[in-house]
């Protein structure tokens, strides 16, 4: 759901994941989000989206065995510089 300046993530309409600028004029760290998509497929939507969008490529999708068995994620830059990765976590 997207509010102008603050976004909500979620399935079916019901956002579980709100983000929102930094208002507070401190500076900010890189932020890691990760969001667990239902399958791989998902994970490659993601990225393909966020290339298509330009986003940084960070980790292109790929298997993370060093993580655990089924660890299947992509990672990319957002525009105020933090980690975004989608993730799945079985194996199809």
């Amino acid at each position: 759901m997207d509010f102008g300046e603050v976004v909500g993530y979620g399935l079916e309409g019901k956002p579980e994941f709100w983000i929102g600028p930094l208002v507070s004029g401190e500076p900010n760290r890189e932020n890691h989000l990760a969001f667990t998509a239902k399958n791989r497929a998902s994970v490659r939507a993601f990225f393909d989206a966020a290339m298509s969008s330009g986003a940084p490529v960070l980790h292109e999708p790929r298997a993370w065995p060093e993580y655990h068995e089924n660890y299947y994620g992509a990672f990319v830059r957002d525009p105020d510089g933090n980690n975004v990765e989608a993730v799945c976590h079985n194996a199809e």
